[in-house]
């Protein structure tokens, strides 16, 4: 529905509704060209100084105190207790507003008349504006659609009229919060021009950069291109009204945190909790009072930097976690990072089955002394790296790397069947990449491996620097294989031996005595030859 005080000589009131609503009608009618008066006064006042133009002052002091006469009559006039008790009489209270209304149109004038040879047209125009929006209510008190009574003997039968109790004159209104702040950048939504002007002005002057829209649509269209720190939105327009684009602003995830005061001429309490129940910020009723106009904009504006301050604390704590999550994989296998991160504070776990592998760097204290330091800890971490890869490709786990020795595990904290066939491919992978490894850096490593297949417990130690640690016999025999393999071998035990000899070649070993077990021990020489 368009603003009907934008259309000189007529009151549109829909005679459809119901009479609290045409009540409603008659107030909104009222009080958005009383907004204009007042609003354009209010502004002049604050500018005349500046423009040195001081001797209008004391004829805008009778527009403004003639405009809130009226805003008084008017919330006299339709005050719900007259409703109540069904003495309301508009046409009683337009004779008694003609005096203040003329009062306003004849200063306006007067002072027009006074500003003509200044040459100052900002002040004249403002001056026009203020006639023009007296003039608008003038007309529609003449008008003979302006209703002549309300009938209120069945107006308490109808349905909300108890909701009839107002917002008053600007001095009353719901809120949520009442803080000090600073700019910011406002999208002002109102189909009526004048409305928009008035208070654009207002709000650049107090340090706000304002985008005006002229209806919901139009709004939801900007708020797409650009980014806004607080809405202003008219609740009644057309194309699409407040209330819809308050609803559809909440349903969007993007735009649902942007704070919207609602702001309009109705005054019923009902609009104002509809709305703030709907998701807005505030509801102001026109005409402004300007120290709540500033203070309630201001509050929303330091509710969102607040919020906006929060969302990128959150998002520095996410990239945080985030690292301190990839540092703890690096430690802990995922699985058990996760059980950690759960509050599990003792972790403890056996597996029936699972297949450890040790490598170590052959006659590695020999080679140590051939290089620097630094070269030689960038020689480890190379090769190193390569087995890793390795076990990342076989979906192993590495437990540790001590010196030249290196740890890893298949099957275990998550079971798998092909434990041992994994932990074989990966020591014959590294057999390989180690000798490209001493091609393509110069050296000559060697690299023996030793693996068991059998069960094993594993686990956290630590409380503040934690290790994932394997342990039982099958560790220790795993070591054993490994510190008695020869060079470039692969010695295995008698389990991984017999499950595995459809896939590989091998040749048995010594039998080795670890603790009290006597253990078959095989090497690892290939795979088998594939025959047509």
């Amino acid at each position: 529905m368009s603003d009907p005080a934008s259309i000189p000589g007529q009151l549109e009131v829909d005679h459809q509704m119901g009479e609290t609503d045409e009540l409603s009608g008659v107030r909104h009618s009222l009080r958005t060209p009383l907004n204009q008066i007042i609003g354009y006064c209010e502004m002049l006042q604050e500018d005349l100084s500046d423009l040195g133009q001081e001797h209008l002052l004391p004829d805008l002091q009778k527009i403004h105190t003639a405009g809130g006469q009226l805003l008084a009559l008017i919330n006299e006039g339709l005050a719900p207790w007259k409703i109540e008790t069904g003495r309301v009489d508009l046409d009683s209270m337009r004779l008694e507003m003609r005096t203040p209304l003329n009062l306003i149109i004849g200063y306006a004038e007067l002072s027009q008349e006074m500003m003509e040879d200044s040459g100052n047209q900002r002040i004249t125009s403002d001056l026009q504006k203020i006639t023009a929006a007296a003039h608008n209510l003038l007309t529609m008190f003449n008008s003979q659609s302006f209703p002549a009574q309300i009938n209120t003997t069945t107006r308490k039968s109808l349905p909300g009229a108890s909701a009839a109790a107002t917002l008053g004159s600007g001095t009353t209104f719901i809120r949520k919060a009442d803080v000090a702040a600073a700019d910011g950048r406002i999208l002002l939504i109102d189909d009526n021009e004048m409305n928009r002007n008035m208070l654009g002005r207002r709000l650049e002057r107090l340090g706000y950069k304002v985008t005006e829209a002229e209806n919901g649509l139009d709004g939801l269209t900007m708020l797409k291109i650009s980014e806004f720190d607080l809405i202003l939105l008219d609740v009644l327009m057309p194309v699409m009204n407040g209330f819809e684009t308050l609803q559809q602003l909440k349903s969007d995830m993007e735009l649902r945190h942007l704070p919207v005061i609602m702001i309009s001429a109705m005054d019923e309490i009902d609009a104002a909790v509809n709305c703030i129940e709907a998701g807005a910020e505030d509801y102001l009723p026109k005409p402004f009072n300007p120290v709540l106009l500033k203070a309630r904009i201001s509050a929303s504006l330091e509710k969102k930097r607040l919020r906006d301050r929060e969302q990128a604390y959150t998002a520095e704590l996410r990239v945080e976690r985030e690292k301190s999550d990839r540092l703890l994989h690096c430690i802990l296998p995922k699985a058990i990072a996760e059980r950690l991160k759960n509050g599990e504070t003792t972790i403890a776990d056996t597996f029936d089955e699972a297949t450890v592998l040790f490598a170590d760097i052959v006659d590695f204290e020999h080679l140590s002394k051939q290089y620097p330091p630094e070269r030689m800890v960038q020689l480890l971490n190379d090769i190193f790296s390569g087995f890793d890869w390795l076990v990342d490709m076989h979906a192993m786990e590495r437990i540790r790397t001590v010196g030249d020795s290196y740890m890893a595990v298949a099957g275990v904290p998550s079971p798998r069947e092909d434990h041992a066939q994994a932990a074989v491919e990966v020591a014959m992978e590294m057999l390989r990449i180690t000798n490209r490894f001493n091609s393509r850096n110069g050296v000559d490593f060697k690299v023996r491996v030793g693996i068991c297949t059998g069960p094993v417990m594993a686990g956290i130690v630590g409380r503040k620097k934690f290790l994932y640690y394997l342990w039982g016999q099958t560790v220790n025999i795993a070591r054993e294989l490994e510190n008695t393999a020869p060079a470039t071998g692969i010695q295995v035990n008698q389990v991984i031996h017999d499950s595995l000899a459809d896939k590989f070649v091998f040749k048995e070993g010594k039998t080795l005595t670890v603790g009290k077990d006597k253990v078959a021990t095989y090497f690892v020489t290939g795979r088998p030859i594939k025959t047509s």
